[in-house]
């Protein structure tokens, strides 16, 4: 089983250190003006040759996380229906912008782009900064929604594996509420206006 990380950013480092030490083959899809001198991603290149364009990311993967900026999708959306992606598994780990409409317009239009595919929604509670956005590792969980239940277990097993805890809400038309629950945390930070993250954790009573 191969996992591939689209997107340059904090999250998409932090989660394939997770799943390198987990012992999982990842590779790393990023643009192609991204620059890989970065202290931490030429370390990683140079020990695992993992860095390579989106679309050669798509197509050695089992599982796919998109963990991109929202200024650089246009160039994923148009990877992922340049590719194969049919069987594929789709994690959508981003946030759209906020939208009082709640109409999470990543989701949308990953489906539409890869509409064979098997479409999750995960990780994005942590934000594309993370770990920065959690220097104490207080967050222990991570929220995740779909609509294929045997692909679900994998995708389940899968965060597992990362270290968190997968916490179901249901079908992927519960995809806008995770983002909702996103940008409420920083609503939160910006009317504190304080210089910390906030998180919600999941208490069952």
């Amino acid at each position: 089983m191969k996992i591939g990380i689209l997107g340059g950013t904090s999250l998409a480092k932090a989660l394939g250190k997770r799943f390198i030490d987990a012992g999982l083959n990842v590779v790393f899809g990023v643009r192609p003006d991204f620059d890989t001198e970065e202290a931490e991603w030429k370390i990683m290149n140079r020990l695992h040759h993992r860095i390579c364009p989106y679309e050669s990311a798509i197509i050695q993967a089992d599982f796919i996380l998109i963990c991109s900026e929202n200024g650089y999708l246009p160039e994923i959306w148009v990877a992922l229906k340049n590719t194969d992606t049919e069987g594929k598994m789709i994690i959508d780990c981003t946030n759209a912008k906020f939208d009082k409409k709640l109409s999470n317009g990543n989701t949308q239009l990953i489906k539409k782009a890869a509409p064979k595919a098997h479409l999750f929604k995960a990780y994005n509670n942590l934000g594309l900064d993370y770990p920065q956005s959690d220097v104490l590792g207080v967050i222990k969980e991570t929220y995740f929604c779909g609509d294929d239940v045997p692909e679900k277990l994998r995708v389940k097993r899968l965060i597992e594996v990362s270290g968190f805890n997968a916490v179901d809400v249901g079908k992927i038309s519960n995809a806008s509420l995770l983002e909702a629950f996103y940008h409420l945390r920083n609503e939160i930070s910006w009317n504190k206006q304080e210089h910390q993250n906030y998180h919600f954790k999941l208490v069952s009573i």
